[in-house]
């Protein structure tokens, strides 16, 4: 039994990640944040846009040091992870995208040629700001097999996206599962967060604060749940029927 627990111990941790960091958000809600990830020594993954087109968030207040900000975030040990290119949506995936989310999309139904392009202008973006990428995840969560491709062609082989109880590898890439849209930890597994403090109010940032104090001993970081990458036939199973679950719950709740 003790062994049993243990092996439950080591094996459960959430990953907390942000989507939509770009020169124009809330930055209320990511000033307050920063100072309570300072305060409880909280690495979390900020999904950076770097070349922010997206009308509704350009919308947003704008910091003007945004990339000195990242540059100073990236040093404190936060990973910083390419959110797509320019965040603009221009196709419809008709629920066709490699997870089955549905809804629009940057990268799906683009040539391999032109998903290239979008990848090599995010990453001339980051290396002009000097900050190295090697984890992506798209908006919405949506890819095609030539999403993936693009990514390992150019030195990205790590996505924080898919399904799952554990972080697995498949086709030469490292996935991390973001399985919740709402804040949420398994009793059992690893996975990742879908933070978009655009849409918080005061309610949410409460809330999400109370969910750090109550769980503080099983949040982790990027790297921990890298290392917990598991391929073996147990866990494989389960990811296929989570998969299974969670793709029929949203095509019954369309």
């Amino acid at each position: 039994m003790l062994k049993i627990k243990k092996y439950i111990k080591e094996n459960t941790g959430i990953l907390i990640r942000l989507d939509d960091i770009a020169q124009n958000m809330n930055w209320d809600f990511m000033d307050k944040l920063e100072i309570i990830f300072k305060k409880y020594s909280i690495r979390p993954v900020l999904g950076v846009i770097p070349n922010n087109e997206d009308c509704e968030l350009l919308s947003y207040p704008k910091r003007e040091l945004f990339w000195e900000r990242v540059r100073t975030w990236k040093s404190m040990g936060w990973e910083i992870a390419m959110h797509g290119s320019t965040h603009v949506y221009d196709k419809n995936t008709n629920d066709d995208d490699y997870f089955g989310h549905g809804g629009k999309s940057e990268f799906f139904g683009h040539t391999l040629e032109s998903q290239v392009s979008k990848i090599k202008n995010a990453l001339q973006k980051f290396s002009e700001e000097k900050i190295t990428i090697r984890t992506f995840f798209a908006p919405n969560h949506t890819y095609d097999k030539n999403t993936f491709r693009a990514l390992k062609s150019l030195g990205i082989k790590q996505v924080i996206d898919g399904y799952g109880l554990m972080p697995y590898m498949e086709n030469e890439i490292k996935f991390i599962p973001q399985l919740f849209y709402k804040v949420f930890i398994l009793p059992f597994g690893i996975q990742s967060t879908q933070i978009h403090l655009n849409n918080w109010k005061q309610k949410d940032f409460d809330n999400f604060e109370n969910f750090i104090i109550k769980n503080l001993n099983k949040i982790i970081t990027y790297d921990q749940a890298l290392n917990k990458i598991n391929n073996s036939l147990f866990y494989s199973s389960i990811n296929f029927l989570t998969k299974k679950i969670l793709k029929t719950k949203r095509f019954l709740n369309k």
